[in-house]
């Protein structure tokens, strides 16, 4: 396999951008280091298909603050790529264990809108995406998703529902 020594010319030659998973603070903090943040978000307003998931798509947000990860390293900022405009919730679940003392997802969501009124966050659950292709975001998957924003109760949206409001 090429590596190349510019990681930035990679991005500019990509004719798709594809990020996986793993832990966000050490993908943003190495995509921070290597300058690919405002690369990739160039390629993206260019018209480069972008495919994110897990840390990926914690990535494509504005920050990386409603990520499930644990901060194994400091990024410089929790600054992310800003290709949405609103912050992704991956691997969401609904769950609170019987005895489970700690927070649940969504107290941790509420928690972050508290904080930042004006954002949305989206809690994604396992087994669907969204795709975003010509002006129109579409939810994909048999499971709904979980909406979040200050002033408002949570609520659910499912395939197909406009989301137009997002974008």
């Amino acid at each position: 396999v090429h590596r190349s020594k510019d990681p930035r010319r990679m991005i500019r030659e990509a004719q798709a951008i594809c990020v996986g998973g793993g832990n966000t603070f050490a993908l943003t903090k190495k995509m921070q280091e290597q300058g690919l943040l405002k690369a990739i978000l160039g390629k993206i307003k260019a018209g480069t298909p972008y495919i994110g998931w897990s840390a990926g798509s914690n990535v494509c947000c504005p920050t990386i603050c409603t990520t499930n990860d644990m901060p194994i390293v400091e990024p410089e900022s929790f600054k992310a790529i800003g290709a949405v405009k609103f912050q992704i919730n991956p691997h969401y679940l609904d769950a609170n264990p019987e005895g489970h003392a700690g927070e649940t997802r969504e107290q941790r969501i509420l928690e972050y809108i508290t904080a930042n009124p004006r954002r949305y966050v989206i809690g994604l659950r396992e087994g669907c995406m969204l795709h975003y292709e010509n002006g129109k975001l579409e939810l994909i998957g048999s499971r709904p998703m979980r909406i979040f924003k200050k002033g408002i109760a949570p609520y659910e949206v499912k395939a197909g529902d406009d989301l137009s409001f997002l974008l």
